[in-house]
């Protein structure tokens, strides 16, 4: 691979981080800057004001170019919502010529059947990722080029977006005078920066608990197999001891960073409190024990998402947690008492990233880091190559036409 400069944009709900790394290898990855910033603007990842939402976009990019000393003209950028929606969907062609041998164009044609479903009004496909061939009925080929075959199969993990939304949020970075080089559905870029090859072989459930959003991913066979979005994360829980505690909203956030644990170590039976500055305290007990009743309903919705019941089967390999809400003690424990599969905390595997990279070791920056390795290494995990880029292209191209009208 040659050296390239590559730009990530992660706009949650709670901040916006941009990244800056040089490209060198796809296991050679040199961080050159991150700019983090609060996020301002969003809601449950979706642009609810646009100029403020446009102004925390600006400092994060302005921060990672003063740190890189690079200017940042282009970024992949990450989306989720509860607009986001997926299914599993196959193309069916035929390989009429004499010889019968499969060639790459009757792999883009079978995508195409693939991608050939009714959408709903308003919504456009964002990804279409090949899961694997079959070759007259026989499953399980990964790369069908060059074999022979009177009939090839595809079965293609479809997912589409709100236009309206996707829009919106491109809007907000264009404005600042960066392209939108593509979107990337963000546990995708997730489950890049956590997963290892093992997990995605035998199957594994990775939920990414932001601020506003659990987004849910299920790797099986090497390849993306379901998809979802669960508008439940870090601000419910917040705005629960909020209310529940009678705090501020920020001094409740604060707390819960400083002081929530879901399974604590002090004695609950003893009168505990906890308090900030500005003379706010509140029982260390009634603290965790509102987070702890959060987050088990959240670990039963992730359950509730998956396509089947049979989650045993579907991911032997259990649940990874990651993202900000993931830094709560105990949760991993918690997930394995209450569902009864392995659990784990997804911190990014940054085994040849280096650089200023020091901060992405945190859960938190899942996303930030994905969002660089998923157009480097995302398509490389699977031998279904189909040369998929124009899907993506295909959505962009979409809203720039928008804008320009």
């Amino acid at each position: 691979m040659a050296k390239k400069i590559i730009s990530a944009i992660d706009v949650g709900t709670t901040k916006v981080a941009t990244i800056v790394a040089n490209v060198k290898a796809e296991d050679d990855i040199e961080v050159l800057g991150v700019g983090v910033v609060p996020s301002h603007g969003l809601h449950k990842g979706i642009v609810v004001n646009m100029e403020e939402a446009k102004q925390s976009i600006a400092t994060s990019v302005k921060e990672a170019q003063r740190v890189s000393g690079i200017r940042v003209d282009s970024a992949y950028v990450g989306v989720t919502g509860r607009h986001i929606t997926s299914l599993n969907n196959k193309g069916v062609i035929a390989i009429p010529r004499d010889d019968r041998l499969v060639r790459p164009q009757d792999l883009k044609r079978a995508l195409s059947a693939a991608r050939n479903i009714t959408v709903a009004e308003g919504k456009r496909v964002l990804h279409a990722i090949p899961r694997y061939y079959a070759l007259d009925g026989q499953e399980g080929v990964k790369q069908p080029v060059g074999m022979h075959a009177s009939r090839l199969d595809v079965e293609t993990h479809i997912i589409t977006a709100s236009v309206t939304s996707i829009q919106n949020l491109a809007k907000c970075v264009r404005s600042i005078g960066v392209d939108v080089e593509d979107l990337i559905l963000e546990p995708l870029a997730s489950g890049e920066a956590v997963l290892t090859a093992e997990e995605r072989d035998t199957g594994v459930i990775m939920a990414d608990i932001g601020g506003g959003t659990t987004d849910i991913a299920v790797f099986k066979n090497g390849s993306i197999y379901h998809t979802a979005i669960v508008p439940v994360a870090g601000y419910q829980v917040t705005s629960d001891i909020s209310i529940g505690l009678g705090l501020p909203f920020n001094i409740a956030e604060k707390m819960k960073k400083r002081y929530g644990n879901v399974t604590p170590t002090l004695e609950l039976e003893e009168a505990v409190q906890v308090g900030l500055e500005n003379g706010h305290s509140a029982s260390y007990k009634d603290l965790c024990n509102i987070i702890r009743a959060r987050m088990e309903e959240l670990l039963q919705l992730i359950l509730m998402e998956m396509p089947t019941s049979d989650y045993h089967s579907l991911a032997p390999c259990g649940l990874v947690l990651t993202g900000g809400t993931t830094n709560l003690p105990g949760l991993d424990e918690l997930g394995q008492s209450l569902l009864r599969i392995p659990v784990r905390k997804g911190r990014p595997l940054t085994a040849g990233i280096y650089g200023i990279s020091d901060i992405l070791h945190d859960p938190s920056y899942a996303t930030t880091l994905g969002l660089i390795l998923w157009p480097i290494r995302g398509k490389e995990h699977s031998a279904l190559q189909t040369k998929n880029a124009g899907v993506l292209g295909n959505f962009v191209s979409f809203f720039r036409r928008l804008f320009r009208a």
